[in-house]
């Protein structure tokens, strides 16, 4: 049931930028094979099938201009393709309530605009503007910390009739209250929380249940994040942190037939390093012991573009919602929460989430 999918983007900074620079790379460079992705089609679906129909943003310099101006716009720092190859669009970035989406460290670049509406005025406004639009899917990549910003836009979502896909820790596919009002409203959800391609993340989750598979015993291990872009910026501000480390804890831990106690396992972000810019730099440490009691550690270092690492991803996530919505499926997408998010209401294996999200794909 392939055709075109329309899609409405919340929060217009590096990574909706990487994401919109990765599909233009790609059709300015037909010949480059498409990697980053599960498969180059889903269902029929490809990268190129996917038109980007409105954006919601709060920063005064990215309001009111298009969706391919905006994601130039400071404090972005993609630069993938040039800007002035970027083709136009009419595609235009709308105000969104700020709610909790601003935090102390960022504001001063970020900027917010100055409005005199209530987030009661905007709410009818984003209604009307996904109804003109066609948006049937909504991707927020709303700040870390920004909870009641990702309620607002998941009431959207069931009001309008639209899947929302969530790539922060603001728990909404993995919370059972909002998961039933979902499945209710028969509207699909997949979330929480982007889990990169080759990330943090899966990395550390992918070498704790090695060493669980092999029957060693681990005994402690960390993860340390640092980063140069204003997702690490705003993670300085602790408050916004919470959910972050539950949602990395929570993905390491759920790979485990022991659970660590608390203070034997730190995965989280640590700091914010300017000249980094989109550039993440993970420290990754397991202990454990083997046969005999003998002790063994590991220790890991992994650079990577921060961007590139969750486009691909987000690419799958808009496809197997437009798959479900095909489909009639409402409520969170297991599947494709337990395969692209580190927080899905249901956790699994990895492989064992690619081949239900495969199965789930073919089903049709």
């Amino acid at each position: 049931m392939a055709g075109r999918i329309r899609v409405g983007l919340v929060g217009i900074g590096n990574c909706f930028s990487g994401l919109l620079q990765g599909i233009e790379y790609y059709s300015q460079n037909p010949s480059q094979e498409v990697i980053g992705i599960i498969h180059d089609k889903l269902a029929g679906y490809g990268i190129h099938d996917i038109d980007f129909v409105c954006g919601f943003d709060v920063g005064e310099n990215k309001v009111g201009k298009t969706i391919n101006e905006a994601i130039y716009e400071y404090p972005n720092m993609v630069d993938w393709v040039p800007r002035e190859q970027m083709p136009d669009t009419d595609a235009m970035v709308y105000e969104s309530p700020a709610l909790d989406g601003v935090g102390l460290w960022v504001e001063n670049r970020v900027k917010p605009i100055k409005s005199a509406k209530t987030a009661e005025q905007l709410e009818s406004e984003i209604k009307d503007i996904i109804r003109e639009t066609g948006a049937e899917i909504i991707v927020s990549y709303l700040p870390v910390g920004s909870d009641k910003a990702t309620e607002f836009w998941a009431q959207v979502c069931l009001d309008a009739g639209i899947a929302f896909v969530n790539c922060i820790p603001s728990f909404i596919a993995s919370d059972d209250k909002w998961a039933k009002r979902f499945e209710e409203k028969g509207v699909p959800c997949i979330g929480d929380d982007i889990k990169g391609q080759v990330g943090a993340t899966i990395v550390h989750r992918t070498l704790a249940k090695l060493c669980n598979d092999r029957g060693t015993k681990i005994e402690k291990t960390y993860q340390i994040n640092v980063g140069g872009n204003t997702d690490f910026l705003n993670m300085k501000e602790q408050e916004r942190l919470v959910s972050k480390r539950i949602s990395k804890t929570e993905s390491v831990q759920s790979q485990l037939d022991r659970r660590l106690d608390d203070d034997q396992i730190y995965v989280g972000p640590s700091d914010f390093i300017p000249f980094l810019g989109n550039t993440k730099l993970m420290f990754m440490r397991i202990e454990g012991r083997q046969w005999a009691n003998i002790p063994y550690n590991m220790e890991v270092r992994l650079e990577v573009d921060d961007k590139a690492n969750s486009a691909g991803i987000v690419i799958d996530a808009i496809r197997l919602a437009r798959i479900a919505l095909d489909r009639g499926v409402g409520g969170p997408i297991i599947p494709a929460s337990a395969y692209l998010m580190k927080h899905p209401i249901r956790q699994m294996s990895d492989v064992s989430a690619k081949a239900e999200c495969e199965a789930f794909v073919s089903q049709g």
